[in-house]
């Protein structure tokens, strides 16, 4: 028998065979049963959940605090060198040491006798006082020995164990406000030629002053060849036109009596009434008061 033949489509199945044509499709095959998928225990999970919680550098188990310890952002704090929110970014960053150890942890407590470091400074933590005194007459800012005048430390005796320090001078005639801190950098501040707080003064001249001369102050005077500028000066309301209230930057006291001197009036009195937003509300002459917090941000920002 040829292929040709084998392959005829009307010839149905080969001849003398047995077999079936190959040209049938093939039942599909069964599906085998299967039993229940069998759950691998996720045992990588398991192994790792208790090590969820990672021990930071440097971190101590908590304890109680003791009545001698400080915590570190505070102690910082304290020392002036910047504020507590600003520590604990330093902190953070591994910039502070103790007893030469960096510390990371917030809510570290610093004992009595440890060496703070901060930024590659060592720290003093005495507390930042802030002090206003309304200063009477006779009193004086200066220290030199076997000066007739009392010194006005004497009048903030005991109001602080701190190392303070008054803002500025003033002589024994003149009264009014005057602060006092251990925070050197706002004595410096303060104390600069070019720094920018106001103050006010009321003063009491031996005679009226001259509209005319009013008018020189308001615009500026040459003094030992110094321009002398005002912020404002004025005749007191209800007041003889002897007493003058002037507004000027300058941190020094003296400048305020040259400038009528200047022009010839004798300077009976000054009265600082107002320092750098500060004023003698509720405060008699001779009585100092603890500065607010939220003074002390002024004075800072301002």
């Amino acid at each position: 028998m040829n292929k040709k033949e084998g392959n005829n489509k009307g010839s149905g199945s080969r001849p003398n065979s047995s077999r079936p044509s190959s040209n049938k499709p093939k039942p599909a095959m069964a599906k085998r049963a299967q039993g229940p998928k069998k759950v691998k225990p996720n045992v990588k999970s398991e192994e790792s959940a208790p090590q969820k919680v990672a021990k930071k550098p440097n971190q101590v188990a908590k304890r109680p605090k003791a009545a001698d310890e400080i915590r570190l952002n505070k102690y910082i704090a304290n020392s002036g060198a910047c504020s507590r929110r600003d520590a604990d970014i330093y902190i953070q960053s591994g910039n502070v040491k103790v007893n030469g150890i960096p510390v990371t942890e917030m809510g570290y407590l610093v004992k009595p006798g440890d060496v703070v470091n901060f930024d590659g400074s060592t720290l003093t933590p005495e507390k930042k006082e802030y002090i206003l005194l309304n200063k009477p007459k006779n009193f004086t800012t200066s220290l030199d020995e076997g000066q007739e005048y009392r010194n006005v430390l004497e009048l903030v005796k005991g109001s602080t164990t701190a190392k303070i320090g008054a803002v500025g001078r003033m002589d024994k005639n003149t009264t009014g406000l005057l602060l006092f801190t251990n925070d050197t950098d706002m004595i410096r501040k303060f104390t600069l030629p070019n720094q920018k707080s106001s103050k006010i003064y009321q003063v009491s001249l031996d005679k009226n002053l001259k509209f005319d001369d009013l008018e020189k102050i308001s615009k500026g005077l040459t003094i030992d060849g110094h321009k002398v500028l005002v912020q404002e000066i004025s005749y007191i309301e209800n007041e003889p036109k002897s007493e003058i209230g002037l507004q000027i930057k300058s941190p020094n006291v003296k400048v305020v009596r040259s400038i009528f001197e200047h022009l010839s009036y004798d300077v009976l009195r000054i009265d600082r009434v107002a320092f750098a937003g500060l004023t003698k509300k509720n405060l008699p002459r001779g009585n100092w008061r603890f500065l607010t917090e939220q003074e002390i941000i002024n004075l800072k920002n301002g």
